[in-house]
């Protein structure tokens, strides 16, 4: 399911699945000056890190019939964490492309922290907001780039309806 990270709404009611879409396309540098502080100093593995494959499906078309595109190397884990305004435990999960287990131990650790509603304005300037700016810049970057590739047939197309003028005269 797709979750969309980068909607502009003036104010964000986050849930759950919005966080845990930006923190896992959150880039290391970012999970570490913001979460490394609370990084716990014996952490309760439920999962600890591991890397695996994960098939991927895409469309013809984006509406045509599914098919097997290929795999990718995604590193998830799951971790139990006390809450500090609670004395409930709170279990942190996180999924990531790639094989940085660093990644996904600092991406469940924020999960397990934005979950104690005390810590979530914090995470918010912190985190979240940045991660945000951080995937604004990169798709126009990569728009830019999209954009400085792109061809127009303004030529082509009135080379060929003046054939077409010239074709319906005779």
């Amino acid at each position: 399911m797709f979750h969309a990270f980068d909607n502009h709404d003036p104010a964000p009611t986050m849930v759950r699945a919005d966080w845990m879409a930006l923190l896992s396309r959150a880039p290391l540098d970012l999970l570490e000056s913001a979460v490394g502080a609370h990084w716990p100093a014996k952490p309760h593995w439920l999962r600890a890190p591991e890397t695996g494959l994960m098939m991927v499906q895409g469309r013809a078309g984006s509406t045509g019939e599914r098919f097997n595109l290929g795999e990718v190397t995604v590193s998830r884990c799951a971790l139990r964490m006390w809450g500090a305004s609670t004395d409930t435990a709170v279990v942190g999960v996180a999924y990531a492309l790639g094989r940085s287990h660093r990644q996904v131990g600092l991406a469940a650790v924020a999960d397990a922290l934005l979950q104690d509603s005390a810590q979530q304005d914090l995470l918010e300037q912190t985190l979240l907001s940045p991660v945000r700016q951080h995937l604004a810049l990169l798709r126009r970057q990569r728009e830019q780039r999209a954009q400085s590739t792109k061809v127009e047939f303004f030529t082509v197309a009135r080379e060929s309806s003046s054939m077409d003028d010239e074709g319906e005269t005779s």
